[in-house]
């Protein structure tokens, strides 16, 4: 049995996320059925993180055991091949130790937000980013973001459907980049609650547009309660950017 690291790349539109849905086509679903049309093996995908209907990746990362013997390159390959036309790419794979797990050993977890400021729809990024009216002051959207980074209950910007045991999370990263029209966000932590960095970003969006102040962030972050979030952003603009490892055959 060999277990293979996989890095990952797809467009979220066409599925309902990562992980298996009775209701909908699954990026996981994808992948494993790719693996045992080339195997004739039942392959199961563990993936660093869930990702909801919508929402894309750049580099996640993921593993599966094969007992068939095939390098690391064909089986990219194969795989790649047998995801057409799924909007699934396998960009890199190699192998690791027995012991490797894309979601317990990983260490952080990098996400991107894009906001796009402009009256008209979007047509090339229909689906890739969040279309908002200008416009949004990225300074005080900066001023925002920095009352969430650190150590804190994240209750309010917690989905209601979370199955985390604990609302206590450990934000690294939350920084806002203006560049022309398009404001981007990068959130970084070990682990993050679901929905937490679209409820974040949607709060942020409410300062860019003076209908709130940065303490509002903070009175929402202190509220300890769902109720207070002001916005949840749509899942268009959110990229799972990368997760880390400490350093060993999978690392980057």
């Amino acid at each position: 049995m060999t277990r293979f690291a996989l890095t990952i790349e797809w467009d979220g539109r066409p599925f309902m996320g990562w992980q298996h849905q009775k209701h909908g086509p699954s990026v996981q679903e994808a992948i494993e059925d790719a693996a045992h049309a080339i195997t004739g093996e039942d392959v199961l995908v563990h993936a660093a993180g869930r990702t909801d209907t919508g929402v894309h990746a750049l580099g996640m990362r993921a593993h599966c055991d094969i007992e068939k013997p095939i390098e690391p390159f064909r089986l990219m390959e194969a795989l790649n091949a047998r995801l057409r036309p799924n909007p699934v790419a396998v960009l890199a794979c190699e192998v690791v130790p027995g012991d490797w797990h894309a979601r317990f050993s990983c260490v952080a977890r990098h996400y991107e937000y894009r906001i796009r400021m402009r009256r008209a729809p979007l047509t090339l990024e229909k689906g890739f980013a969040w279309r908002i009216a200008p416009p949004l002051d990225p300074h005080a959207m900066a001023a925002g973001a920095a009352m969430l980074v650190g150590r804190h209950d994240f209750t309010t910007f917690r989905s209601a459907h979370c199955q985390a045991d604990s609302p206590l999370r450990t934000l690294d990263r939350l920084d806002v980049v203006a560049e022309g029209d398009l404001i981007r966000v990068f959130a970084s932590a070990r682990s993050f609650l679901h929905h937490q960095v679209r409820s974040m970003v949607g709060c942020l969006a409410l300062v860019g547009q003076g209908r709130w102040s940065p303490e509002d962030v903070r009175a929402a972050l202190a509220a300890k309660d769902r109720g207070a979030l002001g916005l949840n952003a749509p899942p268009d603009g959110l990229y799972f950017v990368r997760a880390d490892y400490p350093s060993d055959a999978a690392s980057d």
